[in-house]
């Protein structure tokens, strides 16, 4: 028996991976996200399979299900919505169930942010602009962040920022990167990113908390921020250049 933590994408259900989906089609039961996993994931379970809603259930009601589901000996797929690796509170699980000696393993898969960049067209590292990707949040009713990851902290490095869990708090954001970006800096929001009603704004600093208010989008989003968004002047990557030495085929 082995607990499936498998990252069920940002929204649209064929953005699951392989790997995902042929856990998901053979699990006896699965615990899924309902405000967050698209429900056509779930047409992919076995007939039969128990499926279970963590939305409203406490982190040990959720283990208690996991466990019982170990003592039966039934595989469990526990979707997670974007990649388990980011914001999926996958890490308190996997240490109760380290302590139970209850087998898992993880599944990756497509985080919102990355959904977010492809529906803006965009590459987030981008040569000679952006570089570093800083992926945080802000704590208003969830866990204080640590000591030293405040966004005037974070934001006094320029680098290209995503926040997730954030929109909700535009205003704070904004007050909080305008010293060490700028107000002309470009600002993308992406609301449902991936899915058939997501949203995409496009603004600066200085205006992106007025569309968020006026959009009404008040959770299930990513914030942008970054000089990349913009950027159209920008030296080739060396990835392709010509004068990159590369390994000859050939015997």
């Amino acid at each position: 028996m082995t607990v499936y933590f498998i990252g069920a994408g940002p929204g649209a259900a064929d953005l699951i991976t392989l790997r995902g989906l042929r856990r998901l089609q053979t699990a006896p039961v699965c615990l899924y996200a309902g405000s967050l996993v698209p429900r056509e994931l779930l047409d992919s379970c076995p007939p039969g399979t128990r499926l279970v809603d963590t939305a409203n259930l406490t982190l040990d009601e959720i283990v208690a299900e996991l466990l019982a589901a170990h003592r039966d000996g039934l595989d469990v797929a526990r979707l997670h919505s974007g990649d388990p690796s980011v914001f999926s509170a996958v890490a308190e699980q996997m240490r109760r169930l380290d302590g139970l000696g209850v087998p898992y393993e993880v599944v990756p898969g497509v985080p919102a942010f990355a959904a977010a960049a492809a529906a803006l067209g965009r590459e987030l590292t981008v040569p000679g602009v952006g570089q570093t990707i800083i992926l945080t949040r802000t704590a208003a009713r969830a866990t204080p962040m640590p000591e030293g990851e405040d966004l005037t902290t974070l934001g006094a490095s320029g680098a290209t920022m995503v926040l997730h869990l954030s929109v909700q708090r535009i205003d704070e954001v904004v007050a909080e990167l305008l010293p060490s970006y700028g107000g002309d800096c470009p600002v993308a929001v992406v609301a449902r990113a991936s899915r058939a009603d997501e949203v995409i704004l496009r603004g600066t600093l200085a205006d992106i908390g007025e569309q968020v208010r006026a959009a009404g989008i008040r959770r299930t989003a990513v914030i942008v921020v970054g000089r990349v968004l913009s950027a159209t002047q920008f030296p080739d990557s060396h990835l392709y250049s010509v004068e990159r030495e590369r390994a000859c085929g050939g015997s």
